[in-house]
């Protein structure tokens, strides 16, 4: 484990293209999407805070009984980008994150903890690939601070990325998880 990382789950959105709260919908075993997802990253990195929207306490219970700090993003209808705003700066005193998506469950914790480690050992900012396709989760060191805490619509990390494509340091992954997240009935149909 790598100490003083955080790790971040964006677990704000609202669902459109599932039909319903497809982050409490039940994997194989029951537990919902955004538990595996957090149970994937906090066994990787101790310290998570789960960004919520309000109005689902559903999810909020559910993710802080699974061991996450969980923090409103009031604005969240903005986009990814308000929620990730919110939970750096929610984040306090640390090295980096490593952000991770809450529908993305099949992210193996091995692959985080790679993710994490690199960023402990100095690199800025660190992506996993299988078989060439770049993925998530993404760590980001705290030279960024400021630039996420800034962020605002729908695009994430994105723009940090772009901007500093230099200083991007892909790990591959044996973990095909990386690149697959739930976005429709059907996503899930296709790994049960």
């Amino acid at each position: 484990m790598a100490a003083n990382i955080c790790g971040i789950l964006l677990a704000a959105g609202a669902s459109k293209r599932f039909g319903s709260e497809k982050l409490l919908y039940p994997l194989g075993g029951g537990t919902p999407v955004a538990v595996a997802a957090l149970a994937n990253l906090r066994a990787a990195i101790p310290h998570v805070i789960a960004v919520v929207r309000p109005g689902v306490p559903i999810l909020e219970n559910r993710l802080s009984e699974a061991g996450a700090t969980v923090i409103l993003c009031a604005n969240a209808d903005e986009g990814m980008g308000a929620s990730l705003s919110t939970a750096v700066a929610a984040s306090g005193d640390v090295a980096g994150w490593v952000i991770a998506l809450a529908d993305m469950p099949y992210i193996r914790p091995e692959t985080i903890a790679k993710i994490a480690a690199s960023l402990a050992a100095g690199a800025a900012i660190v992506a996993p690939a299988y078989r060439g396709e770049r993925g998530h989760p993404v760590g980001l060191s705290a030279r960024f601070r400021a630039q996420l805490e800034a962020l605002r619509g729908d695009e994430g990390a994105r723009s940090v990325l772009r901007e500093n494509a230099d200083l991007v340091k892909v790990i591959e992954v044996d973990d095909p998880g990386v690149c697959r997240d739930i976005d429709t009935p059907d996503d899930l149909r296709q790994v049960q």
